[in-house]
C-alpha cells in the first residue's frame, strides 16, 4: 500500500478508537460486548468510504473483501469476515433507533473536536447557507399513488424553491421562472479559512432559511471555534438575525435586501453603513467558497439526491456526506494529500 495513499493517511490522521465509546453508548450494551460480532467504529469506517467513493453499501462490502487497501484501513484480518451490507444497515437503524439525530450529530461534532486538537488554526469568518437534495422519489407515480388512497412514497419530502432563473417565453422575450424542487434542504455553517464544515441543520424543503442562522451560530461557538463575521445570501436577511449577531458582538455580512438601503426613513443610515463595511464585503466576497462545497458534496458524493426515505434517514446522509468531505478536507492540511475520488481501494 503506498505511502501516500489517502485512506492509509486517514488512518494515520484520526484516532478511530475514540469512536468505539459514543457507537456503543448507542449500541445499548452490544458491539464489542454481546452477540454483535463486528466493532461498530468498522462499520462506521465502511459507510463513510461508501459516502467518499460515491458507491452503494453493498458496493462496499464487496470492495472491502477484494481491497488490500480498504481491508488496511478496516483492520480487518485476512481471515476475518467483513460486515455485510445488511450489518450496515442494522448499524444505522440502531444508532437512530437509540440516539436519534444526537447520534450521528456527535460522531459529525467530533470530527471538529479533533481538527482542534490537531492544530488546525479556524478562521474568525462563517459561511452559512442552505443546500438542497431531491427526494428519492417518482413525482409522477408519487401523484398516482395518491390519487389512488396510497401515502405517499416519502411521506417527510416537501416542496421548496431551488431558486429563480431568466427564460425566454414564447413571446421571445425573458422572464423570470421560479424553479421548485421536492425533496429536503440542510442549514450548513463553513469556516472560511478552512473550508471545513463546522455546523449542520437537517432540514424540510419548506423551512424559511433565516430561522435557522441562529441555531448554527450558537453550535459553531459551543464548539469553540470564535465566530467574529456571519455571510449569508438574502434569504437569512432577517431583522432578528441581525439582531442576535449585533448582541453577540457578531459583524453581519449577510446580503442585505435593496429595500433596507432604499428606505426614505432614518433607518436606512444604519444598514448603509453595514453594506459599506469592510467586514460585509470581504464576508460576501468569499461566499462562493460554500457554493463551491455544495457543488463538491453534489457532483462527488452523491448529495444531490436522497439515498434514503424519510426525514430522519436523510439526516443519516447529510451528517455522513458532511463527515466524509470534512475528513478530506482534513486529510489535505494536515498531510497534503488530495482525494482523489475517482481511484477506488486496490
Amino acid at each position: 500500500m503506498p505511502q501516500n495513499h489517502f485512506l492509509r493517511k486517514l488512518d494515520e490522521v484520526i484516532d478511530w478508537d475514540r469512536f468505539t465509546g459514543k457507537l456503543l453508548r448507542y449500541y445499548k450494551g452490544k458491539g464489542e460486548i454481546g452477540q454483535a460480532p463486528y466493532n461498530p467504529t468498522i462499520i462506521l469506517k465502511m459507510l463513510l468510504v461508501s459516502y467518499l467513493y460515491r458507491i452503494s453499501e453493498r458496493q462496499v462490502e464487496t470492495m472491502a473483501n477484494d481491497s488490500l487497501s480498504l481491508s488496511y484501513f478496516l483492520k480487518l484480518r485476512a481471515d476475518e469476515k467483513t460486515p455485510d451490507h445488511s450489518t450496515l444497515t442494522s448499524f444505522k437503524e440502531r444508532l437512530l433507533k437509540n440516539g436519534g439525530k444526537k447520534a450521528y450529530e456527535e460522531l459529525f461534532d467530533e470530527i471538529i473536536k479533533i481538527a482542534i486538537e490537531k492544530g488546525i488554526k479556524f478562521g474568525k469568518l462563517q459561511l452559512i447557507d442552505s443546500v438542497h437534495t431531491i427526494a428519492d422519489v417518482n413525482i409522477a407515480k408519487n401523484k398516482a399513488r395518491q390519487k389512488e388512497g396510497k401515502k405517499p412514497r416519502d411521506r417527510d419530502a416537501t416542496w421548496g424553491v431551488k431558486g429563480e432563473k431568466l427564460i425566454l417565453n414564447k413571446d421571445g422575450k425573458r422572464e423570470t421562472k421560479t424553479e421548485y424542487f421536492y425533496g429536503y434542504k440542510d442549514q450548513i455553517s463553513l469556516n472560511a479559512k478552512t473550508e471545513i464544515i463546522t455546523s449542520v441543520k437537517p432540514g424540510y424543503a419548506n423551512d424559511y432559511d433565516g430561522r435557522h442562522l441562529p441555531d448554527l451560530v450558537e453550535k459553531d461557538l459551543k464548539k469553540g471555534i470564535e465566530v467574529k463575521v456571519v455571510a449569508g445570501d438574502k434569504g437569512y436577511d432577517d431583522g432578528g438575525n441581525h439582531y442576535f449577531l449585533k448582541q453577540k458582538g457578531i459583524s453581519s455580512a449577510i446580503r442585505l435586501n435593496d429595500y433596507r438601503t432604499k428606505k426614505k426613513d432614518e433607518s436606512k443610515e444604519g444598514w448603509a453603513e453595514i453594506k459599506e463595511s469592510q467586514e460585509y464585503n470581504e464576508g460576501l466576497r468569499e461566499r462562493y467558497k460554500i457554493e463551491r462545497k455544495f457543488a463538491e458534496v453534489k457532483k462527488w458524493h452523491g448529495f444531490s439526491r436522497c439515498r434514503y426515505i424519510g426525514f430522519l434517514r436523510h439526516a443519516i446522509q447529510c451528517y455522513l456526506t458532511f463527515m466524509a468531505v470534512n475528513l478530506k478536507r482534513l486529510v489535505k492540511l494536515l498531510t497534503g494529500i488530495s482525494f482523489r475520488g475517482e481511484a477506488k481501494p486496490m
